[in-house]
C-alpha cells in the first residue's frame, strides 16, 4: 500500500472514530416459532446508539468489544430480550412473539377515550417534535426499480429508408424490460428544524452503465438520420389524436451545427465536473424530501393530523417502546376522502408518537385522458422516533415506499412539409402507435444510529465538503461497507451484477 493511501486510511480512523481493535457483529433476527426474519427490530447497544435490522432481519454494527457485553433487541409483537457478546457470534438470533396487551397493565388517573389521545397527541406535537440543532450519524439507502411492462412503438409507416419497422422494433428490445439503481449513503446531517447540511463519509452508487449508454447511442443515431434526411427550410408537423404542432426544421438543425455541438461537449464536460458536488446537493434534497413527508409537516401526503376528522380510530391496546408506555391505536378511512390506514404508538405520558406505521388504502393519483395515465399506486411506510436529552423526539429509523405507474397509447404522426421545394411541400412521414406502460418503484431507508444537540453557532458554521464523491459498483461488494455500521442490504442488493463490457 502507498503511502498515501496509508495516510489516508489512517485519517477515515480516526475521523469515524472507529479504533483499530474494532469487531463487527453480523447475525440475522428470527422469529422463535416461524424462524421467519423479523424487519425493522432495534438493536441498542448503547445511551444513544442502535442499528436496524434490514427488511429480511439482518443486521451488522461495529463496536469497540471492551465497552459492550450485552445487547438488547425490541421489536413490536416481540418481548424485548438481552443478548450477550458471546451469543450475538450466533448466525441466528431468536426472539419470542407478545401479544398487544389489551388492558390491566397500566394505571391510569382516568381512563382516556381514543378521541382524548388523539387529540392530545397532536395537541402536544409543537412540544414533543425537535426543532432544535442536531447532529445525527445517519445511513441511507435508496433503491429504485423500474419494470417496463409494454414497450411498441407499433410502426406503420415511413418514407425514410433508416426509419423503417426494424430500427423501432431494435429500439424497442434495446430499452431494459427491467432496470435498478441502488445509492447508499453513510455521513452526518446537521439539522435544524427543515434546514439541512450533509457532510458524506462514503457511498456507493450501484446501476448498470450499459443502460445509460444505450439510451445515449440511440439518441444519437436517430439525431444522425434527422440530420440527413431533412432539408433546410422544412418544418415538421408533428400530431399525437386530436393535438397538432409545427416546428420549424430550422430551429433544429441549428441547434446541431458544429459550433453548438462543442458547446453541449463544454456543457457536458462541465456537468461532469459538477457531479462531484453533486452527490452532496442531491443528498441534501433527498433529505428535505424524505424528511418533509414526516406526519407532522405541513406538505405530507399523510393526512393524519390535518384531517383527522376523515378517520376512525380506535384503541388496540398497550405495549411497551423501549422503557416507555404506549398507547396502541389503529386507523382507517371514514369516508372515501381518507387514503390511508395504519397504527400509532403513542407514548403514554406525554402523547408523542414514537411508531407510526402506514399504507394507502386506494390509489392517491389516478389521471387518465386521450390515452395518457399516470396513477400513484403505492404509498406506505413506518416512522420511529426517539427521545432526546432535551425531553423532545427526533426521527430514529424511517422506511418509505411509491409505487406509480405510467402508460402512453396514442397515435402519432410526424410529417416534413416544405414550401420552398418544386412539387409537393410533403417531403416524409413517419406514423406510430404508440403503447408505452411501465411501473416505478422507489424505496427509502433512513437509519440514525446516535445524534447529538449541538449549539446553533456549531450548525451555521459547518461546510459542507462537495468534493466528495460516491463510489460506482457495478456490482455488488461486500466488502464495500466493513468497519461501518449500516443497515444490511437484502438479496435483491446482494445479489446485484452489472457486469461492464
Amino acid at each position: 500500500m502507498s503511502i498515501s493511501k496509508s495516510f489516508f486510511s489512517t485519517c477515515i480512523v480516526v475521523l469515524l472514530g472507529v479504533p483499530l481493535s474494532a469487531q463487527t457483529i453480523s447475525s440475522r433476527l428470527v422469529d422463535a416459532k416461524t424462524q421467519k426474519g423479523i424487519p425493522y427490530a432495534t438493536l441498542q447497544y448503547g445511551e444513544q446508539l442502535g442499528v436496524i435490522t434490514n427488511e429480511e432481519g439482518r443486521f451488522s454494527f461495529v463496536l469497540e468489544e471492551a465497552t459492550l457485553d450485552s445487547i438488547y433487541i425490541t421489536s413490536m409483537g416481540y418481548g424485548k430480550k438481552g443478548f450477550t457478546l458471546e451469543q450475538l457470534q450466533d448466525t441466528l438470533l431468536q426472539l419470542d412473539p407478545k401479544a398487544i396487551e389489551l388492558s390491566g397493565v397500566y394505571v391510569f388517573d382516568k381512563e382516556l377515550e381514543v378521541e382524548d389521545i388523539i387529540e392530545k397527541m397532536i395537541e402536544n406535537i409543537p412540544n414533543n417534535v425537535n426543532k432544535t440543532p442536531v447532529k445525527q450519524r445517519f445511513f441511507l439507502r435508496k433503491a429504485e426499480l423500474a419494470n417496463m411492462e409494454k414497450v411498441d412503438f407499433g410502426f406503420e409507416k415511413s418514407s425514410i429508408k433508416e426509419l423503417n419497422k426494424e430500427l423501432m422494433d431494435s429500439i424497442s428490445r434495446s430499452i431494459p424490460r427491467n432496470a435498478s439503481h441502488y445509492t447508499e449513503s453513510f455521513g452526518d446531517l446537521y439539522k435544524h428544524n427543515t434546514d439541512y447540511k450533509v457532510n458524506i463519509i462514503k457511498a456507493a452508487d450501484l446501476y448498470d452503465k450499459r443502460e445509460v449508454g444505450s439510451f445515449e447511442d440511440m439518441a444519437e443515431h436517430m439525431e444522425d438520420i434527422f440530420v440527413q434526411n431533412v432539408k433546410p427550410g422544412s418544418y415538421l408537423k408533428i400530431k399525437s389524436g386530436i393535438f397538432s404542432e409545427k416546428i420549424q426544421v430550422d430551429s433544429i438543425l441549428d441547434t446541431m451545427d458544429d459550433e453548438r455541438i462543442d458547446q453541449m461537449k463544454k456543457v457536458k464536460a462541465q456537468m461532469e465536473k459538477d457531479s462531484v458536488s453533486g452527490l452532496v446537493d442531491s443528498q441534501r434534497w433527498q433529505f428535505k424530501e424524505l424528511l418533509g413527508q414526516l406526519y407532522f409537516q405541513e406538505d405530507s401526503k399523510l393526512d393524519l393530523v390535518d384531517k383527522t376528522r376523515r378517520y376512525d380510530f380506535k384503541l388496540s391496546g398497550y405495549a411497551e417502546m423501549g422503557d416507555a408506555g404506549v398507547y396502541v391505536v389503529d386507523f382507517w378511512p371514514r369516508r372515501s376522502s381518507a387514503d390511508f390506514k395504519g397504527r400509532l404508538y403513542i407514548n403514554i405520558e406525554d402523547f408523542a408518537v414514537m411508531r407510526l406505521d402506514f399504507t394507502n388504502t386506494q390509489r392517491l393519483r389516478n389521471f387518465r385522458l386521450l390515452g395518457i395515465t399516470y396513477r400513484e399506486n403505492v404509498y406506505k411506510g413506518t416512522m420511529r422516533f426517539a427521545k432526546l436529552p432535551n425531553g423532545r423526539y427526533d426521527l430514529q429509523f424511517m422506511e418509505l415506499a411509491d409505487g406509480k405507474y405510467f402508460g402512453v397509447d396514442r397515435p402519432l404522426k410526424v410529417v416534413e412539409k416544405n414550401k420552398h421545394v418544386k412539387g409537393r411541400r410533403k417531403q416524409n412521414e413517419l406514423k406510430l402507435n404508440i403503447d408505452f406502460r411501465m411501473n416505478i418503484t422507489s424505496k427509502w431507508e433512513l437509519v440514525v444510529f446516535n445524534q447529538d444537540e449541538i449549539a446553533q453557532n456549531d450548525f451555521n458554521n459547518f461546510t459542507e465538503d462537495k468534493t466528495v464523491r460516491a463510489t460506482y459498483m457495478p456490482r455488488y461488494n461486500p466488502e464495500f461497507w466493513e468497519g461501518y455500521t449500516i443497515m444490511e442490504p437484502n438479496q435483491a442488493i446482494r445479489g446485484f451484477t452489472a457486469e461492464e463490457e
